[in-house]
């Protein structure tokens, strides 16, 4: 599975990138044909609470997963996203 993170207009930091690489491998244990994960991550407007904005494109075979959020930290926002994506995954897995 390959991970692309992507961090506009700033540099993630190692800590941040090691954490996104820790939250997205537990994807795998639910769905093991993940062909790739893009991470996405941009500061929206500097001057406001909520201001960093994460967004996780999830691709398998015939399926694309996307779940984006909003919050006070990269790291909650990745959270936020990765439970989002599991509640997809199980949904699509229950439907089949």
């Amino acid at each position: 599975m390959a991970t692309r993170i992507q961090s506009v207009n700033f540099d993630a930091t190692e800590k941040l990138q090691g954490f996104i690489h820790k939250k997205v491998a537990k994807l795998e244990h639910i769905s093991d044909n993940i062909e790739s994960i893009d991470v996405h991550l941009k500061v929206v407007k500097p001057e406001t609470a909520e201001n960093k904005e994460a967004s996780i494109t999830l691709l398998v075979p015939n399926t694309r997963f996307f779940a984006s959020k909003v919050c006070d930290t990269f790291e909650e926002a990745i959270d936020l996203c990765v439970d989002a994506l599991e509640k997809q995954i199980k949904r699509s897995k229950e439907k089949r």
